[in-house]
């Protein structure tokens, strides 16, 4: 057996047992019994142990010092080099601080649930100390001796190739525009809005309908339901979950699409790269063009509401609204509100920003856990014209900080500003699709975003995936010319 199937053997051991540990987050946020936070907590350290000590294996540097990559496919040099990064970059970390990570940040989790239950920030406050601590540490190890800042090395994690001065100035791009579209918009005559009480099961059938027209295999998912929707898994197993709210069906029908487009990004991947480094998303970026233009682009468009608008009538009865295009306006009203997975499309890459800025701050010590809420509160009135009116509203909405995602947070616009890439070339490539959304019928669409992009998995970097897509580089300008023609019609600017 040569040194690179030697290794591959190995790699698909770890990516199995990578899994396994995945699994069980997915448990613990399903159905594991609250009261099991702290053994969980132990069994997640366990796992991060052996995986990190699998990672640091000496034995991996010597597989990848006998291999020569020239001999080497396409494919074959695309697994060497996530494995020599994930290598390189594990060596970096101590496995007593990997466990301590995993450890805390298990236990942090549910401290956060309950602190945002009881819209208790100081509840919360010395636990987010830890994690942040815990994370500047792990950081400067894995920027050590590099030519590169701590939060840089972070961003790797979830984008390789994309650091924070890169996103400044994308981000730098969208915010003036995004805030004058945003100012116009309210001033202008809003939709109405959906009123009524829509039951919680029939929404839950109705989201698996939609689940289903999406493409998503059930055969090899399934839904269940969550506090914040997400998605797990890759290959034979991926798992998405959802949420119900009787007043907002929505709130249930979006985050199901949303996170069927993860899901089917998984579930899209060239099978031949199961369980390989290849075998998964490339980046976070790339996940979230696949989310965010299932639900956005695909699923909020006119041509789509127009079907849903009667799949809802099947099911609800007579809701109150009138026709399709009023459906239309309802489904993409710009509406006040302070939770992030609820905004529009106009207003949510602020809610991104926010974060994005305010995590910074923390990893640089330019912001203290102490002073978090108050600033997060300015930022928020500052952005968006208002005042937060509780910590579960604000500081304490998102998942993310209690289990150490710092870096996370601006791989959601740059999904955005993918999916604004990708929805130009795919209807340049579908004249026709809009009579194919009308009917329900997702395929063509979701075909397109299967080859051009989900089946690659791993295989480029995540630029380049989009790149050869999209037929040219990433830029903000199809996303802000999209949600400027979209939103000047429905608002008649």
């Amino acid at each position: 057996m040569s040194a690179y199937d030697e290794l591959m053997a190995y790699q698909r051991e770890t990516e199995a047992l990578a899994q396994v540990a995945g699994r069980l987050g997915w448990d613990q946020e399903t159905v594991m019994p609250r009261s099991a936070a702290p053994q969980r907590g132990e069994e997640m350290a366990a796992m991060e142990g052996v995986l990190h000590a699998r990672r640091i294996d000496p034995r991996i540097g010597e597989w990848l010092s006998q291999i020569n990559q020239t001999d080497l496919s396409e494919v074959g040099q695309a697994n060497l080099r996530h494995i020599k990064r994930d290598y390189d970059r594990a060596a970096r970390v101590p496995a007593d601080l990997a466990a301590r990570i995993a450890r805390t940040t298990s236990a942090a989790q549910g401290t956060w649930a309950e602190a945002r239950a009881a819209d208790d920030f100081a509840a919360f406050a010395p636990t987010l100390e830890e994690v942040i601590a815990l994370k500047r540490e792990e950081g400067a190890a894995l920027a050590e001796g590099r030519d590169i800042g701590i939060y840089d090395a972070m961003l790797e994690d979830y984008e390789p190739g994309t650091t924070a001065a890169d996103l400044e100035a994308m981000f730098g791009a969208l915010r003036p525009k995004l805030t004058e579209l945003r100012a116009a918009v309210r001033e202008a005559e809003a939709p109405p809005i959906l009123e009524g009480v829509f039951d919680e099961t029939v929404q839950m059938a109705l989201a698996e309908k939609l689940a289903r027209h999406f493409g998503y295999d059930l055969s090899t998912g399934r839904i269940d339901k969550a506090v914040h929707p997400f998605s797990s898994g890759s290959g034979l197993d991926v798992r998405i979950t959802t949420r119900t709210n009787a007043l907002d069906p929505f709130n249930c029908f979006y985050s199901t699409v949303h996170e069927v487009g993860h899901a089917a990004y998984e579930q899209g991947i060239d099978s031949a790269y199961l369980l390989t480094p290849l075998g998964r998303g490339v980046s976070m970026g790339v996940h979230e063009s696949q989310s965010r233009i299932y639900e956005n682009q695909i699923g909020r468009s006119r041509a789509f509401t127009g079907w849903l608008f009667g799949e809802m009538k099947d099911a609800f009865g007579d809701f109150g609204v009138a026709d399709a295009e009023t459906f239309y306006r309802i489904v993409n009203r710009v509406s006040d509100g302070f939770i992030r997975t609820e905004a529009d499309e106009l207003q949510y890459n602020l809610h991104v920003l926010l974060r994005f800025d305010l995590e910074r701050a923390l990893i640089s010590g330019d912001l203290e856990v102490a002073d978090l809420e108050a600033a997060w509160n300015d930022r928020f009135e500052a952005d968006f014209g208002y005042k937060v009116d509780r910590p579960s509203h604000g500081v304490l909405q998102d998942v993310h900080w209690s289990v150490g995602l710092l870096g996370y947070f601006p791989t959601y616009t740059l999904g955005n500003v993918y999916a604004g890439c990708l929805h130009e070339a795919m209807r340049e490539s579908l004249p026709d699709l809009d009579s194919d959304l009308a009917r329900g019928d997702t395929s063509a669409a979701t075909t397109w975003l299967r080859t051009h992009v989900q089946t690659h998995g791993g295989l480029y970097a995540p630029r380049e995936v989009i790149a050869r897509a999209a037929g040219k580089p990433p830029s903000e300008a199809p996303l802000l010319a999209y949600l400027e023609e979209k939103f000047t019609q429905i608002y008649n600017l």
